[in-house]
């Protein structure tokens, strides 16, 4: 088989790339290691800044999202049992978030790639990726027991953490940067109106927590808990019971509890991979890198990778450049690592880190009080999260 872009990984970032190309006429296949049913079934965070919803509308993949999307101008931040909003439409001329879940914004990637008749090869065994540091890359894999090549003039990774692509990389030109937090969160999913019209960040001497929701009629919680707890230890009403400790009197009134649909436990990880360019093969999304979910952080860097990636291979075919391949990782990097850093403040102020003892949860109380009242303060929180410019710094 021949294509001009090989997309290995058909989450959301190897979906959202495949469509860009897709509409500028470009030809890319999608190999993917699980089944798409299991792709829909990853439970993912769902808050999306401006820059990923206007390119998921680039991508002609919009119209759900603004229809059953909750926009947010704002969230509060709970401390020392008192509620503080922090407005961010206010505090940045304008902007708002978007909570869309990842599963939706797939399942409408997949839903456009189905009725554009594109492929996508699910349950692809043994994906290996060669030559890439060369004019002509090769990707090879297993389907129903035969051995398949693709020959084509891009590898785009964007296939996780533990994908293929990464690791593939030559160890002498690879840099991997990472911090592994002391604790994970335990989500619970559940069909119940949401506890709060907008998030509640949760910072309580009991741990962090977190008010979230998918729809007007389904809520998303989390608690953090130790790395050594298993999900089968929480039940659902010992879930409910800690998460009401952890709120303030108004919140745990308003409170439905429910059976949960889904519940698990994510470690939290702060890493990057530098570069995210080898030859004719990129990284993209979590293949590069991973951002603890305390800032919402990780669907929205994976859309700005796609975005330079798809502007950098639209630019190849169309204008013979390779000027926006070459500055691909550099300007990845730039944006990936602000990103990180804001990732990295939001969860060391908001999570309990026992090893530091009452003074740290003084000290991150100290903090808090700081940015509720101080504009600057309030203002740098809102611009971060609602996400910073696409040319920022550039």
């Amino acid at each position: 088989m021949r294509t001009q872009v090989a997309i290995i990984g058909a989450g959301p970032s190897g979906l959202l790339l495949g469509q860009l190309l897709h509409k500028a006429g470009i030809d890319a296949v999608i190999l993917e290691r699980q089944t798409g049913d299991y792709v829909l079934g990853r439970i993912r965070a769902g808050v999306l800044e401006q820059v990923a919803i206007d390119l998921l509308d680039e991508a002609g993949v919009g119209q759900r999202m603004h229809q059953e999307g909750l926009v947010h101008g704002g969230f509060d931040m709970l401390f020392k049992g008192e509620r503080h909003r922090i407005d961010m439409n206010k505090l940045t001329g304008g902007k708002n978030v978007m909570v869309y879940g990842q599963t939706e914004v797939t399942r409408d990637l997949m839903e456009a790639r189905a009725a554009a008749g594109l492929t996508t090869i699910y349950e692809a065994a043994n994906v290996a990726v060669h030559d890439f540091d060369s004019a002509k890359p090769r990707v090879t894999y297993e389907k129903d027991g035969k051995q398949h090549e693709i020959s084509c003039d891009f590898i785009a990774g964007c296939d996780g953490f533990h994908g293929v692509c990464r690791a593939s990389a030559p160890r002498s030109a690879i840099k991997e940067f990472e911090k592994i937090y002391p604790f994970g969160w335990l989500g619970v999913l559940s069909d119940t109106p949401p506890v709060h019209e907008e998030l509640i960040y949760v910072n309580s001497p009991r741990g962090f927590a977190l008010c979230s929701q998918r729809s007007a009629t389904r809520s998303r919680y989390y608690l953090q808990v130790p790395l050594t707890d298993k999900v089968e230890q929480w039940s659902d009403q010992a879930f409910w019971d800690e998460l009401k400790l952890r709120l303030d009197p108004e919140a745990r009134a308003k409170l439905v509890t429910g059976p949960s649909i889904e519940k698990s436990i994510a470690p939290l990880r702060s890493f990057v991979t530098e570069p995210l360019r080898f030859g004719r093969m990129f990284l993209a999304g979590d293949a590069g890198h991973i951002v603890p979910p305390t800032g919402a952080k990780g669907l929205n860097l994976a859309a700005t990778d796609v975005k330079y990636l798809s502007n950098a291979i639209i630019e190849f075919y169309q204008d013979k450049s390779e000027a926006g391949i070459d500055s691909y990782s550099e300007r990845c990097l730039k944006r990936i690592w602000r990103a990180e850093r804001f990732s990295w403040w939001f969860t060391s102020l908001m999570h309990n880190f026992p090893e530091n003892g009452a003074i740290g949860q003084k000290l991150q109380e100290a903090e808090l009080d700081y940015i509720i009242h101080s504009e600057a303060g309030a203002r740098s929180v809102a611009e971060n999260y609602v996400g910073l410019p696409l040319d920022f710094g550039q």
